[in-house]
C-alpha cells in the first residue's frame, strides 16, 4: 500500500514537472499549415492578455504564446499548427535565442494595436490586400474615411492601411483608359459630392488636407502601411501642398504653369527629385514608380528581402520575418519605386536584384514609422479591375502576403525593443 502510494507521487511529480507551460506557432517553411492565420492566432492571444513573444528569426519568425486550453482550441478551429513546450524546452529555445553568437531575439508583443484602413464605403475586401488579409486572418479593423479623417478620428488608433487611394486628386489617372466607364464616372461623382459636403471646391484639395492629417499621425506616433499607389500618391500630395497640378478634367480648371519647380520634396515622406507626369491620359503620376521601366519576365520576378541585426535593429528584423528571402514579384500601378528617387534616411528592406529597384521600404517620421509596399495583389501578378477576388485558402503560406501582416502586428512589440 505505501509502496503505491509512493508511486502514485512521483508520478503527479513527473506529470507537473513534463506539463506544458507554453505554446509555439513555428513560423518555418515546412511545420506551420497557415502561416497567415497564425497572426491572428497571437493578435488574439495578445488582445486576450495572454503572454506572447514574437521569435525573430526562430524558425522563421515563430510566436511563443502561454499555454492555455482556449489557445490550442482556437489553433485547432482555425488550422494553425502549434507545438506543446514544456518549461525546460522553452528555456532551451530562450537560451539559444539570446546566445551572442545567434541573430535572433525574443520580442514581447504586449498591446494588441487598434487598426483603422481608409477605404471608400462600398469597397470588397479583394479589392485591397490588406483588406482581405485582415480578414482571413481574423485581426479587427474599421474601414474609415475622408470625414473621419478630417474629425481627427485617427487618434483612436494604433494603425493606419491607405487603401489603394490617389492623394493628388487625379482619380487613380484612370481617364485615358475608363473615363467613360460607369464606374469611372460614378467614383468621380461620388467623391466630388463628398468634397462639397465637407466644404472644399476640389476634390485634389481635399485630398491634400488629408494626406496631411495622415502625416500628422504618423509624426504624433502612429504607424502607417501603404501599398500600390497610395504611396507615391501620398508622398507627391505633400511635395505638392498648395500647387495646382491637376487639369481641367480632373479638376475644372487648368494646372499651375511650371507647377514642377514648385515641388517641395522636403515635404514627402520616402521619395525626392521625382519627376511628375503631365499627360492626364497616362497611367502614371511620376517617375517613382518603376512599372514601364523595368523588363523582367513574370518567371524571373523576385526580390530579395535585406537581412538584419535581430538584437540590435528588432524594427527591420521584424518587418522582414519570413520562412524565405526570395518573394514572388507582382505587379500594381505602382509595383516598385526607382531607387534613385529615394532619400537616403529610408530602409530599404527588399530589393529586385536583376535591376535594383527597391519594392519594400520604410522609415521613420516624427515619432511614428511608415512602410511603402510596391503591387497590388502578392498572390495575383497582374490584377486588373474586375478581377475575381483572391481566395487565400489556397495561398495560406504566401510570403507576400506575411510581410503585410509583420506590419500589422510589429506595433504590438514591447516599446523599449522599438527604439532605434
Amino acid at each position: 500500500m505505501m509502496l503505491k502510494k509512493v508511486f502514485l507521487i512521483i508520478l503527479i511529480q513527473i506529470s507537473f514537472t513534463v506539463k506544458a507551460s507554453f505554446i509555439l506557432l513555428p513560423m518555418d517553411e515546412t511545420t506551420q499549415q497557415n502561416h497567415l492565420k497564425a497572426y491572428g492566432i497571437t493578435y488574439w492571444c495578445i488582445e486576450k492578455k495572454y503572454k506572447a513573444s514574437w521569435l525573430l528569426n526562430y524558425r522563421g519568425g515563430s510566436f511563443l504564446l502561454a499555454d492555455a486550453s482556449e489557445i490550442r482550441k482556437e489553433c485547432q478551429i482555425r488550422g494553425v499548427s502549434f507545438e506543446v513546450l514544456s518549461d525546460a524546452e522553452t528555456n532551451q529555445i530562450l537560451e539559444e535565442i539570446s546566445s551572442p553568437s545567434q541573430n535572433m531575439e525574443a520580442v514581447v508583443l504586449e498591446k494588441a494595436p487598434k487598426v483603422a484602413v481608409y477605404t471608400p464605403s462600398g469597397k470588397q475586401p479583394w479589392d485591397d490586400a490588406v483588406t482581405l488579409v485582415l480578414t482571413y486572418a481574423e485581426i479587427p479593423f474599421t474601414p474609415i474615411y475622408d470625414q473621419e479623417v478630417l474629425s481627427d478620428q485617427l487618434i483612436l488608433y494604433d494603425w493606419l492601411h491607405l487603401h489603394h487611394e490617389d492623394f493628388t486628386g487625379q482619380y487613380g489617372k484612370f481617364f485615358g483608359s475608363n473615363r467613360n466607364s460607369p464606374w469611372y464616372i460614378d467614383q468621380k461623382a461620388t467623391a466630388e459630392a463628398l468634397a462639397t459636403k465637407l466644404g472644399y471646391k476640389k476634390v485634389s484639395e481635399e485630398k491634400a488636407d488629408i494626406a496631411k492629417k495622415i502625416r500628422d499621425f504618423v509624426i504624433g506616433g502612429g504607424f502607417m502601411f501603404a501599398m500600390c499607389s497610395a504611396t507615391d500618391s501620398f508622398d507627391i500630395a505633400l511635395a505638392a501642398d498648395g500647387v495646382d497640378i491637376c487639369e481641367t478634367m480632373f479638376d475644372g480648371d487648368a494646372s499651375e504653369a511650371n507647377y514642377q519647380s514648385k515641388i517641395n520634396y522636403s515635404n514627402s515622406f520616402a521619395f525626392k527629385d521625382f519627376i511628375l507626369d503631365r499627360r492626364p491620359d497616362h497611367y502614371e503620376f511620376s517617375n517613382i514608380d518603376m512599372t514601364e521601366k523595368r523588363i523582367i519576365p513574370m518567371e524571373k520576378d523576385y526580390f530579395t528581402l535585406m537581412e538584419f541585426s535581430a538584437k540590435w535593429d528588432p524594427i527591420p528584423s521584424m518587418l522582414c520575418q519570413n520562412h524565405t528571402q526570395l518573394i514572388k514579384g507582382f505587379m500594381g500601378q505602382t509595383t516598385a519605386f526607382d531607387a534613385s528617387l529615394i532619400k537616403s534616411n529610408i530602409l530599404n528592406m527588399g530589393t529586385c536584384e536583376l535591376n535594383g529597384e527597391a519594392r519594400y521600404i520604410h522609415g521613420q517620421k516624427g515619432k511614428g514609422m511608415f512602410t511603402f509596399f510596391g503591387g497590388h495583389d502578392p498572390e495575383d501578378y497582374r490584377h486588373q479591375v474586375g478581377d475575381p477576388a483572391t481566395v487565400l485558402d489556397l495561398h495560406p503560406n504566401s510570403p507576400g502576403y506575411r510581410l503585410i501582416l509583420n506590419n500589422v502586428l510589429f506595433p504590438a512589440a514591447k516599446k523599449k525593443k522599438l527604439k532605434t
